[in-house]
């Protein structure tokens, strides 16, 4: 029925006003104590830098191939089985076995020996076996590349994630693209040089004791200085690494206006540092980030506090990226940038106006036929559109969403698509005019009876917009989302606001002939 109670049009009222204080907010100053919220400018309209990076899964090969081959020579041992000559070449593992050759090729490919724990924790369809008279060959199966770069690529879209948002960039987009790369768009962001040499480090920390070797020999490596000032012979012990490490932070001292790196380790780290500077007084620690030694002060006396600091030719900015890589942990494998695209200002500002000029156009041209067509239900109609606008773009800043080009494109539709609600209920209207005497009757008829085509328009195109959020990613979900959101606005306004301006016209004007 037409009838609205004075309950549902306070309620009306009050939702309208609400959502358009939260678009107004976009275009006046408000009380920002009250709410903050603004829609954020996508990369095609406010600029910003665009990085798709690569990640080089190798390390994570490697890294995979000495832990197993560390935990099967465990379990050899623990077992009395006779292997020698563990080697990796070409991502395998090989190794070969003259006395215990049977035990092992059973333990491997006996399909009774699943129950084996043997074969749970090393096989476990991650490995394929192969064997070459004496000797056995491990190679990664599809399957357990496809886990290993899933995995790697997981974690390093999270750390990539961390440090961007320690940035402070609004809205950052962050996505998978395939298996082995990640999209990152930075709104706003005008110089891509800091984001790039942060992305682009592995930050792997490690700490390591510099020894007395004037050769590099077994278990030492060659390290240099960051600077380049020292080569140095560090031993291959790592006394702690980044995974040990709670917090880092930036502190310029007192005394020497020096910029320093502070941390803090946890538990474990705590225990492992302390025992090891108790026990090297007087040798020189190398404090080592992706190979590169940051500093190597003298031990002068033991650490057990769990907290110390990085020194180094330092500057504020330095140190502080620093600290930011430490504390959003370290890449899991090496991040390469293969394609980079910085939008300017300028540009941004050019689809701006391009986007906002279509807007005006297409909304003066549906106005003019709304109000030539209808008269005055076409004002009603117009009306409704401008506060089914405000409706959208308040719906946008509550939930501080991303505007994008193609979303101002959806925002368009939006206009047409609820202008063409409005044309199927005037004109079912009209044609129950013809059969019914009474104008109240004829027009809620007019509404009730529109109802189920507009709903099934709607709701389908609903329903595409949600698969299109779903299945698409980027510029699609920008669409995706400003049209799903004005096919609900749109709705609500044609039912709720439209028909409520309409009955309340109907009511004083009853007796009024061709009123449409």
């Amino acid at each position: 029925m037409l009838y609205f109670s004075k309950l549902r049009i306070f309620t009306v009222i009050i939702f309208t006003l609400v959502f358009s204080y939260f678009a107004l907010s976009n275009f006046i100053k408000l009380d920002d104590d009250f709410f903050k919220q603004k829609i954020n400018l996508g990369l095609d309209l406010k600029g910003g830098s665009y990085l798709l990076l690569e990640i080089d899964n190798t390390p994570v090969i490697d890294e995979k191939l000495q832990n197993k081959v560390f935990e099967i020579k465990k379990y050899f041992k623990e077992k009395s089985i006779v292997a020698s000559n563990f080697f990796i070449e070409d991502q395998n593992i090989k190794f070969i076995s003259t006395n215990d050759y049977e035990k092992i090729n059973n333990l491997l490919n006996d399909k009774e020996s699943e129950i084996n724990p043997y074969y749970q924790k090393f096989k476990s369809h991650e490995f394929n076996v192969i064997n070459k008279n004496d000797e056995f060959i491990l190679e990664l199966s599809k399957y357990g590349f496809v886990l290993l770069k899933q995995n790697s690529l997981d974690n390093a879209i999270e750390i990539v994630r961390r440090r961007v948002d320690e940035i402070g960039t609004n809205e950052p987009n962050i996505l998978k693209r395939g298996s082995d790369r990640i999209l990152v768009e930075l709104p706003g962001l005008d110089d891509p040089g800091r984001i790039k040499s942060l992305l682009g480090k592995t930050a792997n920390l490690t700490f390591q004791f510099i020894t007395d070797n004037k050769e590099e020999s077994f278990g030492t490596e060659k390290l240099s200085f960051e600077d380049g000032s020292e080569i140095a012979i560090v031993s291959k012990r790592i006394i702690i690494n980044g995974d040990n490490l709670v917090d880092a932070g930036v502190r310029v001292e007192d005394t020497s206006s020096e910029t320093v790196v502070t941390f803090n380790l946890d538990r474990v780290g705590s225990k492992k540092f302390g025992k090891a500077t108790s026990s090297g007084i007087g040798k020189r620690l190398a404090i080592v980030l992706d190979n590169q030694i940051l500093s190597a002060p003298i031990i002068r006396e033991a650490i057990v506090g769990g907290a110390g600091q990085i020194s180094g030719d330092f500057t504020f900015q330095s140190a502080t990226d620093l600290a930011l890589l430490l504390r959003s942990g370290a890449l899991p494998a090496p991040l390469n940038i293969i394609e980079e695209r910085t939008v300017g200002p300028d540009l941004g500002k050019d689809s701006i106006d391009a986007g906002i000029l279509s807007l005006i156009i297409g909304f003066f041209l549906v106005v003019s036929f709304m109000l030539y067509k209808y008269r005055f239900f076409g004002i009603i109609a117009n009306l409704t559109l401008i506060i089914n606008l405000f409706l959208l773009i308040g719906v946008l800043t509550l939930f501080g969403a991303t505007l994008t080009l193609p979303g101002i494109a959806g925002i368009i539709l939006t206009v047409g698509m609820a202008v063409d609600a409005n044309v199927l209920i005037f004109e079912r209207i009209k044609e129950e005019i013809k059969k019914e005497k009474n104008t109240i009757i004829a027009f809620d008829n007019g509404y009730i009876k529109s109802r189920t085509t507009i709903l099934d328009a709607n709701i389908t195109t609903l329903i595409a917009a949600i698969i299109l959020f779903f299945m698409g990613s980027g510029p699609i979900k920008g669409f995706s989302i400003t049209l799903g959101i004005g096919i609900l606005t749109t709705l609500f306004s044609v039912y709720f606001i439209a028909r409520m301006i309409t009955a309340i016209y109907l009511i004083k004007n009853k007796n009024k002939e061709n009123i449409i």
